[in-house]
């Protein structure tokens, strides 16, 4: 992996935190990546495969995409992790109470 390859990554996933804050105490998770090539001989297509796991507080959020270009396919993950972590927040985050003032 090339290191702009691994900035752009972090860039990426890394702006995902500010989500996780929001209804998790310590705000930590744990995000695995794999970013590979379907197969060595394909050179058209969709070619690049991109996998993140994002591990939270009872759930485990997983988004792959596939595209033609590495970065194409990092973008999609992170938009499919985004909504699936919207998700994630409607379902089991209990709403903040507020009295009437």
């Amino acid at each position: 992996m090339t290191p702009s390859l691994r900035t752009y990554i972090d860039e990426k996933f890394g702006s995902l935190a500010k989500f996780v804050k929001h209804f998790d105490e310590t705000g930590e998770a744990e995000i695995w990546l794999e970013v590979s090539r379907t197969s060595k001989h394909h050179r058209h297509g969709e070619v690049f495969r991109v996998a993140a796991d994002l591990r939270l507080p009872r759930h485990i959020l997983r988004a792959e995409e596939y595209a033609e270009d590495v970065r194409k396919a990092i973008d999609q993950a992170r938009k499919v992790l985004h909504s699936e972590i919207e998700k994630y927040r409607t379902k089991f985050v209990k709403p903040k109470r507020g009295g009437m003032k």
